[in-house]
This record gives C-alpha cells, sequence and structure tokens, in this order.
C-alpha cells in the first residue's frame, strides 16, 4: 500500500494560517472631515456676507 495520501482539505499548514490571520484593519471613519468641511464653509459663507453687507 502507497503512502500517497492526499487530503481533500487541502494542505493544513496554509489552512492554519488561513484560519489565524487577523482581520484587514477598517479604515477610519470620513465623518469628521465631512463635518469640518462643513463648519468650514459655513464660517467661510458667514464671514463673506459679513464683509460685504457689514
Amino acid at each position: 500500500m502507497s503512502d500517497e495520501y492526499m487530503d481533500p482539505s487541502g494542505n493544513t499548514e496554509a489552512f492554519r494560517s488561513f484560519a489565524t490571520e487577523a482581520e484587514p484593519e477598517q479604515a477610519p471613519s470620513k465623518l469628521p472631515l465631512v463635518i469640518g468641511v462643513a463648519v468650514l464653509a459655513v464660517v467661510l459663507v458667514a464671514l463673506t456676507l459679513f464683509l460685504a453687507f457689514g
């Protein structure tokens, strides 16, 4: 009897590497950036109106 049995589930070492692999880091939220840009736009519009009609 030969000793050439192939594991049907694949390479055990590759599976273990896959199973213990850390999840990819999530990208940081862009919400603070959007809020900051919106506030800056409101301030610039208010300043422009104040200087134009002040």
